[in-house]
């Protein structure tokens, strides 16, 4: 019995018979699938005249997501191929053009025509793809639910027209792989619905406030004293109007500019202050360490405070230890309340309006449809038949939708602002007296109200008129008190 020949060695025509299976085809066809949705979400977004964060996940993310799967599947069906015609035949098949045959250098010419074409796009989508993932749209209205609180109070904040990227990512491409690295993550929790509610701060990866605030603000700048006027309405049956007008000791920290003192004095521009805290919010400080611009180091801490300074632990102080919600601050009821009543859109006429506005919108909701309707049921109840409470019922809904997210756990209760002190700790965390030196001889002062401003004026009407430029003492309304004002003031007084 003769042995059987061997088969004849692989022609061209076996050799394109590789990409000849059904693995392949599938790939083309996914590939030229998601080719074309690219190119066609493209037209879109470049036509449409509003924005749609959806339009851009489609086109620069889920679209050529599709091409490289597709294209995947295809690479991987002609070595499937080609791994079975070795086992078949115990040759292997040759990955080869023939460019003596006239069919060979047709399919090279439409394979090159084909590569350029999808690199072109490749270069726009990438490019595209980059600023999306840059942008407010991706950022805040992606992940509509969970990210909701911080686009609102984004858009009404004073960093409104400022990309989210530039605070949160800076320039550099070290910093984009590794807010993206950090970002797979958040995907992962979102889709399964694992993120925490509220979400915490402060965020604990965020860029050096050097490398992104500081690009716009100028830290040597001398600013000296600016004025404000805060206005309050107490939450008695008239809403007496009691305003304060004062000069802040904002000040500086470079000699080269001005005297150097004020708020600003804190600022690392000549003085380095560490500090470490005891809790996730930075809300409890016991231990203070200065360096000033002489090299000369001062330690202060509680006399509760006896543990070792672990240098993991601490912290260099920057612009968003005190300035440490820039971009969404959640007003207070009180203060949100006041601003309306200033401004005209809760008539301050209408009795215990005050009183009864803050009281509703402090009380505990599920979610927003149940808070609008308990305000409206709750300030019609009061006052019935008064047609101004129509505006006051729109006015206080307006406020709850602006800083209230019950889904979401967020409101002005969950982020501690450290501006100032009235609501939160916030200059008191250092400045309470009772951080003092080892030998007790220096400690960082309780500051007094004249430390960091200067009040010229005070009370409602013509009291507002006496002006006293070299200060007057605090008069708190009602009777005296003491302590902090964070003590008595929670932001729903």
């Amino acid at each position: 019995m003769s042995n059987p020949s061997p088969e004849p060695p692989p022609s061209s025509s076996q050799s394109a018979s590789l990409v000849r299976n059904w693995i392949t085809s599938l790939g083309v066809i996914i590939a030229v699938g998601g080719l074309f949705s690219f190119f066609l979400l493209l037209v879109m977004d470049a036509i449409s005249t509003n924005s749609n964060p959806y339009l851009g996940i489609l086109a620069y993310m889920i679209a050529p997501g599709f091409v490289v799967i597709g294209l995947g599947l295809g690479l991987a069906g002609i070595l499937i191929r080609r791994r079975q015609a070795m086992k078949r035949t115990g040759l292997r098949p040759p990955l080869k053009i023939d460019f003596s045959l006239p069919q060979s250098r047709k399919a090279f010419g439409a394979f090159l025509i084909c590569a350029t074409f999808v690199l072109l796009l490749s270069a726009v989508g990438s490019y595209k793809t980059y600023h999306f993932t840059e942008s407010v749209q991706f950022c805040g209205e992606s992940c509509h639910k969970v990210m909701g609180p911080e686009l609102i109070t984004y858009r009404q904040g004073s960093h409104a027209r400022v990309l989210c990227a530039e605070c949160h990512i800076g320039k550099g491409a070290g910093w984009y792989v590794k807010s993206k690295l950090s970002g797979t993550y958040q995907v992962y929790a979102t889709t399964l619905d694992k993120y925490p509610r509220p979400i915490p701060t402060p965020i604990k990866n965020l860029r050096p406030a050097q490398e992104t605030c500081e690009q716009c603000h100028w830290p040597a700048k001398f600013v000296g004293n600016l004025e404000r006027t805060y206005n309050y309405y107490l939450t008695d049956e008239t809403n007496t109007q009691f305003s304060v007008r004062m000069l802040m000791k904002v000040g500086g920290a470079d000699p080269t500019h001005g005297p150097v003192g004020g708020i600003h004095y804190h600022m690392n521009v000549a003085n380095k202050i560490e500090y470490v805290a005891s809790d996730e919010a930075r809300q409890k400080i016991p231990w203070v360490r200065l360096t000033d611009p002489q090299g000369v180091v001062t330690e202060f801490r509680t006399s509760k405070f006896t543990n070792a300074v672990d240098t993991a632990d601490m912290r260099r102080m920057d612009c968003m230890d005190c300035h440490n919600r820039p971009a969404h601050r959640y007003k207070t009821p009180n203060n949100a309340v006041n601003l309306a009543m200033t401004l005209g859109n809760i008539d301050p006429s209408i009795h215990w309006v005050k009183s009864n506005s803050v009281f509703i919108l402090t009380r505990p909701y599920t979610n927003e449809t149940q808070a609008l309707q308990s305000i409206a049921t709750y300030l019609e109840s009061k006052y019935t038949g008064d047609a101004r409470v129509k505006k006051v019922i729109s006015e206080v809904q307006k406020i709850y939708q602006g800083n209230f997210f019950p889904e979401m756990k967020a409101s002005w209760a969950a982020y501690p602002d450290n501006i100032g002190h009235k609501d939160w700790p916030g200059c008191f965390r250092c400045h309470d007296g009772q951080h003092k030196t080892a030998d007790g001889k220096k400690s960082i002062t309780a500051s007094d109200c004249s430390a960091c401003h200067t009040i010229l004026a005070q009370g409602n009407g013509p009291d507002l008129l006496q002006l006293t430029p070299t200060n007057q003492k605090f008069k708190h309304p009602g009777d005296d008190v003491d302590g902090g004002c964070n003590d008595c003031h929670t932001g729903g007084l």
